[in-house]
């Protein structure tokens, strides 16, 4: 059965480079919103010592467009889509949800309810998912934000409201400086992804995976096959491929391979067999 690897949503332009996202199960597009979007003035992208800082700002084209323009090339890809959603209200989120609801191509949604690099709605991440689970029968995968002191409260919460699944973890607000000790990014923060975040993906996956029994998808540092599987035992179902596809386009068949490698190690004969093997209360 193996288990399906994705990409994290703004991280691989599948129209660009559609040889890569056909290495994936699952092609997650990035964030669309109701209405265009600029995004954030540049500089938007800054790396660091041990990952990646961005402040896109949800650039992108606006529905509109996405449905006539980009959601037919994208299905003939092949691959299966899910498109990711934002917005900067509830009405934001069900306006999305409703148009594409009718949309063959499109198997799920993904919720941004979580980017740290635009204003947020001003409704919970709980009804957020409410008016998006009202606009659509397709599965809703919640992404929440590492920021929080209790993240299963919040798991618990949007599964309560009619979430399917979780992604976790989005990034996390950060700050670099350059040899002028000034900023890095125009809007100086940004949002913090790479080797560093993993740690804190597992603790969310696990804390989450313990308060709910829906599917998640793990991210956060992903880089080798070791790294899913890690994710995979705190209770992860699949894995989404974040900063290591600016580094290694052809990262999922290498993490692939890996992760089998690295599963069949432990006596798995499918890296599936470990799901939850590190959550509290398993066997």
């Amino acid at each position: 059965m193996g288990v399906p690897l994705l990409n994290a949503s703004g991280c691989l332009d599948a129209l660009a480079a559609p040889e890569v996202a056909r290495t994936l199960d699952i092609f997650v597009t990035k964030t669309i919103t109701p209405s265009p979007r600029r995004g954030n003035p540049p500089v938007r992208i800054a790396e660091t010592e041990h990952g990646m800082l961005n402040s896109i700002g949800l650039q992108g084209p606006g529905l509109d467009n996405f449905v006539d323009h980009q959601l037919a090339r994208l299905s003939a890809l092949g691959t299966e889509l899910w498109v990711s959603i934002g917005g900067f209200s509830a009405d934001d989120f069900a306006v999305s949800c409703a148009r594409l609801d009718e949309e063959d191509a499109v198997t799920a949604f993904e919720l941004n309810l979580s980017c740290p690099n635009v204003e947020e709605a001003p409704e919970t991440a709980a009804a957020l998912v409410a008016a998006a689970r009202g606009a659509t029968r397709k599965p809703l995968y919640a992404k929440l934000s590492p920021a929080q002191w209790d993240i299963a409260a919040s798991a618990r919460a949007v599964v309560a409201e009619g979430a399917d699944g979780l992604s976790l973890v989005n990034t996390i607000r950060g700050l670099a400086l350059d040899e002028g000790l000034r900023p890095r990014l125009a809007r100086a923060v940004g949002g913090y992804s790479g080797p560093a975040l993993k740690p804190i993906a597992l603790a969310c996956v696990h804390a989450c995976a313990s308060a709910v029994d829906v599917p998640i998808v793990g991210m956060g540092g992903v880089a080798t096959g070791l790294d899913a599987l890690e994710l995979v035992a705190v209770g992860a179902s699949s894995v989404a491929l974040g900063t290591v596809l600016f580094a290694d386009p052809a990262a999922a068949g290498r993490i692939r391979d890996e992760l089998a490698t690295e599963a069949a190690r432990r006596g798995f004969d499918d890296p599936l067999d470990a799901r939850g093997r590190s959550v509290v209360g398993s066997e």
